[in-house]
């Protein structure tokens, strides 16, 4: 039985993930994206353990489990997010990348029924496709997505796969462990990972302020710690598609978070965007949407 809080767990996810797009933006204005990165995680390393030999949480009794936390650590952390961000760097749009990594919950769909034995029926493909839709809309109403050229859609397209495959394998091989462990090796891992790119793509020349400050905060604590954490216990309690399908909905809260926070109008189609995104998600994630 899954614990009560996870009925919350899909809205505050939403919330936070979705939050930062905007925080991030603000970021990147002090400092360049693998930079970024690699603060970011040591940032989280820094309070995981210290945490560690304080609490001392049980660490993985097999081998096997410490290389499936690593191997979701590295998806997520350096693929999903380190390809995202070379893809800003090359000058892709961030709603040409928001759009492609729309796509992972029907890549989900697509491999899930083989590698974890989960029926993805015909409501939830209709609920896919719909919720898709709602997203391009709300994508194409705010930029325009124009070519990025073969690297662009490269790095989106490895970006994608990270994301996909952390899901898959967090659903087929994960398993509960303490969130300060599971924290410490992901991040571990994503940490390790994501050095050569800043070694090698960045400068590493980063503008102290506040509002940078406050932005790295809340990429810590609750992009990377909490937000990150309800994911993968989402994951585990839940159908991975379902769960995935809630990405679906991440653009259109980002876009308005992003209106709220930083001015950027969506224009009425874009609301409209966002009801059908949401009617879809609706579709997909209902407990018999198999059928």
């Amino acid at each position: 039985m899954s614990p009560r809080w996870l009925v919350f767990a899909p809205v505050i996810f939403l919330l936070l993930w979705s939050g930062g797009y905007t925080v991030a933006k603000i970021a990147l204005e002090s400092a360049e994206p693998m930079t970024l990165l690699a603060l970011r995680y040591g940032c989280v390393l820094a309070i995981m353990i210290p945490l560690f030999f304080i609490i001392r949480p049980p660490l993985p009794e097999r081998r096997a489990d410490w290389m499936h936390l690593a191997i979701v650590g590295f998806l997520i952390q350096t693929v999903y997010f380190g390809f995202c961000w070379l893809a800003f760097r090359v000058g892709v749009a961030a709603g040409t990348v928001a759009l492609v990594m729309s796509f992972q919950p029907v890549l989900v769909a697509l491999i899930a029924p083989r590698w974890t034995g989960e029926p993805v029926g015909m409501r939830r493909w209709i609920g896919l496709i719909i919720g898709l839709v709602g997203t391009a809309i709300v994508i194409n109403s705010r930029t325009e997505v124009a070519g990025a050229g073969l690297i662009g859609y490269f790095f989106m397209i490895m970006g994608l796969l990270g994301m996909t495959i952390a899901s898959l394998w967090e659903k087929r091989f994960g398993r509960s462990h303490h969130p300060i462990t599971q924290n410490m090796i992901g991040y571990g891992a994503g940490f390790i990972g994501v050095l050569p790119f800043m070694l090698t793509l960045d400068t590493m020349h980063i503008d102290w302020n506040w509002e940078f400050g406050i932005a790295v905060a809340y990429l810590v604590l609750c992009n990377s710690i909490l937000a990150i954490g309800l994911l993968l216990a989402m994951i585990r309690a839940g159908d991975v598609s379902a769960v995935s399908s809630l990405m679906f909905l991440v653009p259109p809260i980002a876009a308005l978070m992003a209106w709220i926070g930083l001015g950027e109008i969506l224009p009425p189609i874009g609301w409209l965007g966002m009801v059908i995104a949401a009617v879809g998600v609706y579709l997909a994630t209902r407990k018999n949407a198999v059928g």
